[in-house]
């Protein structure tokens, strides 16, 4: 074998991210026909760019994320809606409801602390430089907002022993 690989005629990596984006659409519309109403101890933290095409958020929270956000699906959300290229929902921002439409292409993350479980994928928005901001803050109860589990649920590492999915051909330019 050769040690340089050659370029791939076939999209490997977009057919993979698109099927793991998948996995998601189907998670949150198995509960969305259960009345959305969460399994157990189940919860969602979901990334998306916030920039992203067809992402609708309000002006205030595009302001305020305006590179990346994570919202949490847990204990009040409402109005889920799953379509085949993304999803609608419901949620509270210091107090304040809020409507949000997030196509799948624009998630960076899903992870369900539940049970150890996250998908990380490539940005489906090219060359977009992360800008600092501050982390979701819709309601969840107690003080499960500033928990370890919640800061950077997203950024969970393949290597500790969960599993997390990471998917990376290592594109060349």
């Amino acid at each position: 074998m050769s040690e340089q690989t050659p370029d791939s005629l076939i999209p490997y990596d977009e057919i993979v991210q698109e099927a793991l984006r998948a996995v998601v659409g189907r998670v949150l519309g198995s509960v969305e026909r259960s009345g959305g109403t969460l399994p157990g101890e189940h919860h969602f933290y979901i990334t998306f760019k916030t920039a992203a095409p067809g992402v609708n958020i309000p002006a205030q929270l595009r302001a305020r994320f305006p590179d990346e956000m994570t919202i949490v699906l847990q204990n009040k959300f409402w109005d889920l809606q799953v379509a085949e290229d993304g999803f609608s929902v419901g949620l509270t921002f210091n107090g304040i409801p809020a409507k949000l439409q997030i196509p799948f292409a624009a998630i960076t993350a899903f992870v369900d602390p539940a049970v150890d479980f996250g998908l990380q994928f490539h940005a489906a928005v090219a060359d977009i430089e992360p800008t600092a901001h501050e982390q979701a803050e819709n309601d969840v109860p107690g003080d499960a907002a500033g928990s370890p589990e919640r800061q950077g649920a997203a950024d969970v590492a393949a290597d500790d022993g969960s599993n997390v999915v990471t998917v990376d051909f290592g594109r060349k330019k």
